[in-house]
């Protein structure tokens, strides 16, 4: 059996996986990275954020056009268009093929040693690789624990054949004809909206009474009129139940039953950390509640093994693992660092967009020191402009009444995605309102209702 000695152990070649490994060959620490699910990339390059993103940006495409079909729009005729998803699938493979050798260079560059196969530890230092060239056995002084997460199955809907999870929704060769969502968070939405607009007929099954239950009701709605403007089926405060014969059974929130018809259900009800076959219990560190418990450094319970990415906890979102990853590289390597953000932004990427950064209002709610001011892009030229000024969309800001101190930012609307590093940049920095008041924004451009905002919450907004 091939042993292999290590200063850094990596397991896990995810956003946190492969970033601590590029700063840890960086900063001269011999890594090797073990690599055994999704590929270089983990779930968000190979089967999430990329990939859906890459589909969602094809529907809109697609709807596009059909909405210069007939009539036209904008002045702008076509033809009823086509759609062939399985070259759409093709063509998202091809960019995720692109990013997966980015990696795959960027770890070389960095001397580290990728190997293929999956990692069981035999004890918090140690682990065996099942690798195409055989056994291998790894030990190391420093142990990264990046393994992600992997999605929820429901036991009454397990994972095969027309019942599907994310992965499967971003490989389709055709758009079914009737698509069931089960669960209205950020995943389901994302991806039940991009199939309505390549012509799916679309139901979501949500058990909460509105839609993307952790947002504020004044971010969500935007969100709902769009599903119900182009024929979405909402349930709201249902339970699904089980599939069978091309139908789904749910009951209702006035507990009456009703079966859905469906050609696929899309199971989106969450992720969990993945901690299970690969030795988690033999390492001997503490856990909080499902996921591996860490300190501001990352450490877990254990010295020298340290844990990043969905595996520690909320929120489980790809540019945190990856911030964790440079974090612990740099304490391995004798730096004085600490995992300590102000806010981490996150972005649902659904119709319209929605960014939410620090505060919002069901934090603050009750609170009497708080400034609320709220700027719609229908007062936007840019939004106007490009047709994402009249959905409903807004940027909110909070902020401290006593020193101005931004607290929190949101928005919804067209394109606000690009609006969610200048929200947290001003957060990290800690801004007050004169700061983003004092910046002479770009016009036309989507960030001045985030100046406007910030006036408004001064009380002299310019353009309202």
């Amino acid at each position: 059996m091939q042993q292999i000695k290590t200063k850094v152990l990596i397991i896990g070649a995810g956003t946190g996986g492969y970033v601590a490994g590029i700063r840890c060959g960086q900063l001269g620490l011999d890594t090797v990275l073990v690599d055994g699910s999704d590929g270089l990339g983990g779930t968000c390059l190979n089967v999430g954020c990329i990939p859906s993103k890459a589909i969602i940006h094809a529907a809109s495409k697609f709807e596009t056009v059909s909405k210069a079909a007939g009539d036209g729009t904008l002045g702008i005729t076509a033809s009823e268009p086509a759609i062939d998803l399985s070259k759409t699938v093709a063509w998202k493979d091809g960019i995720v093929r692109k990013l997966n050798g980015g990696v795959a260079a960027l770890l070389k560059k960095a001397k580290v040693k990728v190997i293929k196969g999956w990692a069981t530890f035999q004890d918090a230092k140690t682990c065996r690789v099942e690798s195409a060239d055989g056994p291998i056995t790894i030990s190391a002084e420093h142990v990264i624990l990046a393994t992600g997460s992997e999605p929820v199955e429901l036991p009454f809907l397990p994972f095969g054949g027309d019942v599907i999870s994310s992965t499967e929704a971003l490989s389709l060769d055709a758009v079914p004809g009737k698509l069931v969502v089960v669960g209205g968070g950020y995943i389901g939405l994302e991806l039940g909206i991009a199939y309505r607009k390549l012509g799916a007929q679309v139901a979501i099954v949500e058990m909460a009474e509105r839609i993307l239950p952790l947002y504020d009701k004044a971010l969500t709605d935007p969100v709902a009129k769009w599903l119900t403007d182009h024929g979405v089926e909402l349930h709201l405060g249902a339970r699904a139940g089980g599939f069978g014969d091309g139908k789904l059974s749910i009951t209702t929130k006035d507990g009456e039953p009703l079966q859905l018809d469906a050609d696929k259900v899309l199971v989106t009800v969450g992720r969990r950390p993945r901690t299970q076959g690969w030795g988690l219990e033999n390492m001997g560190v503490a856990m909080a509640g499902p996921f591996v418990k860490v300190d501001d450094r990352c450490a877990t319970s254990m010295k020298n093994v340290w844990a990043v990415g969905d595996l520690t906890g909320e929120p489980m979102l790809a540019h945190k693992g990856s911030a964790q990853g440079e974090v612990v590289a740099e304490i391995i390597a004798g730096h004085d660092r600490r995992f300590d953000p102000v806010t981490i932004a996150a972005v649902c990427f659904t119709e319209p967009e929605i960014v939410s950064a620090g505060l919002g209002p069901l934090d603050v709610s009750g609170r009497d020191d708080v400034i609320t001011a709220v700027f719609p892009l229908a007062a936007i030229g840019r939004a106007l402009a490009i047709e994402a000024g009249e959905d409903g969309g807004f940027v909110r800001v909070l902020a401290s009444k006593t020193d101005h101190r931004i607290l929190g930012v949101q928005a919804v609307g067209q394109h606000v995605a690009e609006l969610s590093n200048s929200f947290a940049q001003m957060l990290e920095m800690g801004a007050v309102l004169e700061d983003v008041a004092g910046v002479i924004h770009v016009h036309p451009t989507l960030g001045e209702a985030f100046h406007e905002a910030s006036l408004r919450a001064l009380g002299h907004a310019i353009h309202i």
